[in-house]
């Protein structure tokens, strides 16, 4: 256990004297070189993020891309922090998780309509929408909401509450409904017209939405909670997964990784929150899923189900935080979860406290995305450390 705690101490020693800000996966727009060749529309957008993104080294120095913050890397830091705290209550991972949420409230989207939201520091172009820096996301928002429900959760400090009301107030007076009906209810993914559903961001916000009722003793939000979490329950397939969008030709994405862990916890914190077990078995069914086509024997993250590579450290982490919740739950997924640690150990880990990139077929990217990289390990591996803490599986490392 000294072993996984000193990866976790040399991770944040090492993010924290950055100062939290790192590079991030799609921000090839944030460099005036590309902007101003390619910011003139979509498709050369699209090649500029394309073009950074994919480059088998780190080009973002030599085009003068700055490091920003991610409020979505900063919220993953917070909640890896209490997770820490909740095995080591003398400690003061919580002191340091709540300074880290005080900078959350310093840097929220000035570009809402109604309440509170959170967004990229960097201009996004996607198949379906073009974002520019700081557009209000729903996803991004959604997973600070949680870092904040966590804190309440500990602390009982009302305080926490109150930017989670707003988040609320965002998602369902800015957002487009784009499916609206007795049943079902999806929102959209940024508050602008488009017509991209991309499946997890309603049963993401469902979640949200049924945590804040419980915590807030409050069933205002429980009928919308439901038909959000309905509307991507009733979309698995008949082989226990969820495509990206809705209808699957909206992205060329398909079935994949960690897309696939998002739903599935938010889908178990939606039903505890809830006490709505309605979906269990289609939990028990994709996580089943999860396990068998998203990741190799020996712990490898697969990138989709009918792609192997590359190895993305974003899939390791979901896989460790999905399967280390399973576990919690009374699912046998530790030895997976051991095996997902490992790999990303031995593969993928610099001593100097930080995570790399991705693993290709004949290289990997040897360089550190700050979000996408040490903050989603920083949780996956607090949340495993808490299961390897109670169990005596495995050797520790």
């Amino acid at each position: 256990m000294a072993q996984i705690n000193q990866v976790l101490d040399k991770l944040y020693s090492f993010s924290s004297k950055n100062g939290f800000k790192g590079y991030n996966k799609h921000d090839g727009l944030n460099s005036p070189i590309m902007r101003a060749l390619c910011g003139w529309g979509k498709w050369p957008r699209i090649c500029a993020i394309q073009m950074v993104m994919r480059a088998p080294f780190n080009p973002r120095k030599f085009l003068f891309i700055p490091r920003t913050y991610n409020p979505k890397g900063l919220a993953l830091f917070a909640q890896g922090l209490m997770l820490r705290h909740r095995s080591n209550p003398e400690s003061n991972f919580l002191g340091e998780a709540k300074k880290v949420l005080a900078l959350l409230g310093d840097i929220k989207s000035p570009k809402t309509r109604n309440g509170t939201a959170w967004g990229y520091h960097y201009p996004w172009q996607d198949l379906g929408f073009f974002a520019p820096a700081n557009t209000p996301n729903a996803v991004v928002t959604a997973f600070v909401s949680e870092a904040f429900l966590d804190a309440f959760e500990l602390t009982s400090d009302k305080k926490y509450l109150d930017p989670v009301a707003g988040a609320i107030d965002f998602f369902l007076n800015d957002l487009c409904p784009l499916v609206d009906t007795d049943r079902h209810l999806c929102l959209s993914y940024m508050p602008m017209p488009m017509r991209m559903r991309v499946m997890d961001v309603s049963i993401l916000i469902a979640a949200v939405l049924a945590r804040y009722g419980r915590m807030a003793k409050t069933n205002e939000f429980a009928r919308t909670a439901r038909r959000l979490a309905s509307y991507v329950i009733d979309l698995q397939t008949e082989y226990g997964a969820w495509f990206y969008t809705d209808p699957p030709g909206d992205s060329p994405i398909g079935h994949d990784n960690y897309h696939t862990g998002f739903i599935l916890d938010a889908l178990w914190r939606y039903m505890t929150a809830c006490e709505d077990w309605s979906g269990k078995i289609k939990y028990e069914t994709g996580l089943n899923f999860y396990a068998e086509k998203l990741f190799n024997h020996n712990g490898s993250p697969r990138w989709m189900s009918d792609r192997d590579y590359p190895h993305d450290i974003h899939g390791a982490a979901q896989g460790l935080l999905t399967f280390s919740m399973a576990h919690n739950h009374g699912y046998e997924t530790a030895d997976l979860a051991t095996r997902i640690y490992e790999w990303s150990v031995d593969r993928m880990y610099d001593n100097q406290g930080r995570f790399y990139y991705q693993e290709k077929n004949f290289f990997r990217k040897k360089f550190t995305l700050l979000r996408w990289c040490n903050a989603w390990m920083f949780k996956g591996i607090s949340a495993f450390a808490a299961i390897r803490k109670h169990t005596n599986e495995g050797v520790m490392r």
